[in-house]
């Protein structure tokens, strides 16, 4: 990928564990659109680092020194922030309660550390395109409880029979690699086809693709473990 016309996106990581720090220092920085411009081991730091530096996104993680990552989030990008920063949580942590509050509170994405550089570069782009990405495990889980509605009288699908079968796939919580995997597919191509299901759904993210499959029929329970 290019570097954008306007310079890379500058990004300031919070994290209190140093390696951490590093690691997505070094992931981030092989990428020509993205440069760390910062770093801060506990929230004060973050949100103070944040607001001198003006990044144009902060990656921050939930439990840090001072304040944690939902405060920071919310002093950065909640209701009422009069110049509002885009926040992205990557967080090893992942109790719905965090994740509602994160979002709630103006973060532009849900991220766990466990997913995987390659989510984690998707989720900086996702997020600098105004979208919102939300780690699969995540969408899984808080769709649980989400019942199917009635399919008799629905209106027919928008989708073609490639794309309904996409759509059901990220309602199980697949990674675009693993849906490229299943269908025999490249990741890329993967991508594509759910850029068009969004388009088509008029829905934002994996999440609103993932609530019409279940609304339609096309996913069923996903047990607990």
């Amino acid at each position: 990928m290019t570097t954008p016309p306007g310079g890379p996106t500058r990004i300031l990581i919070a994290d209190d564990q140093e390696d951490v720090r590093s690691g997505f220092r070094l992931i981030l920085g092989s990428q020509p659109d993205m440069t760390v411009v910062g770093e801060a081991a506990d929230g004060l730091a973050a949100v103070d680092l944040a607001r001198t530096l003006r990044p144009d996104l902060v990656l921050a993680d939930i439990r840090m020194p001072g304040v944690d990552g939902l405060e920071v989030t919310r002093r950065l990008a909640g209701p009422g922030v009069p110049d509002p920063m885009r926040v992205l949580v990557v967080t090893t942590f992942d109790h719905d309660d965090y994740v509602r509050t994160a979002l709630r509170d103006g973060a532009c994405g849900f991220l766990l550390k466990r997913s995987g550089p390659g989510l984690l570069i998707e989720g900086v782009r996702a997020a600098m395109a105004g979208d919102m990405l939300i780690s699969p495990q995540i969408t899984v889980r808080l769709l649980r409880n989400l019942a199917p509605a009635p399919v008799a009288s629905a209106p027919p699908s928008p989708l073609t029979a490639r794309e309904q079968e996409i759509a059901r796939l990220v309602a199980e919580g697949l990674t675009n690699a693993e849906i490229g995997e299943k269908l025999f597919i490249t990741a890329g191509t993967a991508k594509t086809h759910i850029s068009n299901v969004q388009a088509k759904l008029r829905v934002r993210n994996r999440v609103g693709i993932a609530a019409w499959s279940w609304e339609n029929g096309l996913a069923g329970p996903v047990p607990r473990q």
